[in-house]
């Protein structure tokens, strides 16, 4: 039975060890000399203006959770079109019914202004 595993043991080990050498190598040969301008916040060249803590918009949040979920749909959509000549008419029926809820989703957000940014 340790033999189906073994594979997998030394796959953990060796990666274990290889990251562990990488990142003391990387300690013992890198210089480590901090000055005043490598310590500063830096923001495309600017001086930042703001508090990296500022509290922000919903809206954010609202875009990214919206990214999120079609890219899922997508993400689903990849493997059920490798296998439709497998499930057939049922399992493109099922699709169907999944892409006309998403878009309902979708519109509803769109009427609702939830895509507007101002």
């Amino acid at each position: 039975m340790l033999d189906n595993y073994f594979p997998v043991l030394m796959f953990i080990a060796v990666g274990l060890v290889l990251g562990g050498v990488l990142l003391t190598v990387g300690r013992l040969v890198s210089p480590d000399k901090p000055d005043a301008k490598k310590l500063s916040p830096y923001e495309c060249g600017f001086e930042a203006f703001e508090d990296a803590r500022m509290k922000f918009d919903v809206r954010y949040y609202l875009i990214a959770i919206l990214f999120i979920l079609f890219d899922l749909e997508i993400a689903f959509l990849f493997p059920w079109a490798v296998v439709i000549p497998e499930i057939g008419f049922a399992g493109f029926v099922a699709m169907m019914l999944f892409l006309a809820i998403l878009v309902v989703g979708f519109v509803y957000e769109w009427k609702k202004g939830a895509l507007e940014w101002e």
